[in-house]
């Protein structure tokens, strides 16, 4: 699969693009009931909501289940991927943001690339990130909202902030976010735009553009898959003790696109 020169002219100016239903009901129901085995799974992997005790995030569930490994290697997601890099890729992080109904919080206003600096002194914004939205996205239950345009600004914060450290396994938004004052310039700017859309939606956007959202305040679940992929030549060099491995992927090798099923075939019993 190969985008359209419009799309990648999208890409380019506004910092994100959305392909609308590129993956079927059958495989996204695969993907949902791959993340309800991994969400399971006990472990630091799993980043839990504080005070509802809800999963908030779950790491490298493509190292777990083999949809999301196939999934990581789908013509339909390198294939762009590779496009917009014009490179060979891999998969720096992969994890899914969930937010259950009624509770699920908010994510501050941030740039991804700041964490990914701060923590793993990676040297370049050569990234892409693919969300696929794994339930129906609507204005009520907490969409991802975009400040258009903003990546071409280049990074507004480049520093952790003074308070406490929401968790010791990643860099929380919040301990990146953006101030008020920050926001208000860019959004007289840039404008806000949320990305909403089916469930088996994905959406492309740049490690620099500027995003945040609401609380979950519908009875829906909002689960986002997304999918980091570094280009090959840009690996990590972090000053101390590496992220863990579930954090950052250790596998730089170039990804291959196999297509292959994602829903896996019934056995046929004679």
């Amino acid at each position: 699969m190969r985008l359209s020169q419009e799309q990648v002219r999208t890409f380019r100016t506004q910092g994100f693009l959305v392909l609308e239903q590129l993956f079927g009901p059958e495989e996204t129901e695969a993907f949902q009931e791959a993340f309800r085995r991994d969400s399971l799974i006990p472990g630091e992997h799993r980043v839990i909501e504080r005070d509802s005790g809800d999963v908030r995030a779950v790491y490298a569930s493509h190292e777990r289940q083999p949809e999301f490994a196939a999934l990581v290697r789908a013509p339909r997601v390198l294939g762009p991927v590779r496009q917009l890099l014009g490179s060979d890729a891999y998969v720096y992080q992969f994890k899914t943001n969930a937010k259950a109904p009624f509770a699920g919080a908010g994510w501050s206003w941030h740039q991804d690339f700041v964490a990914w600096q701060l923590a793993d002194n990676l040297q370049l914004p050569r990234l892409v990130n693919v969300g696929v939205f794994l339930d129906d996205v609507n204005e009520f239950n907490g969409p991802v909202i975009f400040c258009p345009g903003s990546h071409r600004d280049g990074l507004v914060k480049k520093g952790r902030g003074a308070g406490q450290a929401a968790s010791e396994q990643h860099i929380d938004p919040d301990d990146i976010a953006l101030t008020a004052t920050d926001m208000t310039g860019l959004v007289n700017r840039h404008g806000m735009v949320s990305a909403k859309g089916s469930a088996g939606t994905v959406v492309l956007f740049d490690p620099e553009i500027v995003h945040g959202s609401a609380p979950n305040m519908a009875p829906f679940r909002r689960r986002l898959l997304i999918m980091t992929y570094n280009d090959v030549a840009n690996v990590p060099r972090p000053l101390g003790e590496p992220r863990p491995a579930y954090v950052v992927g250790r596998d730089t090798r170039p990804l291959e696109p196999v297509d292959e099923p994602i829903v896996p075939a019934l056995e046929v019993v004679a």
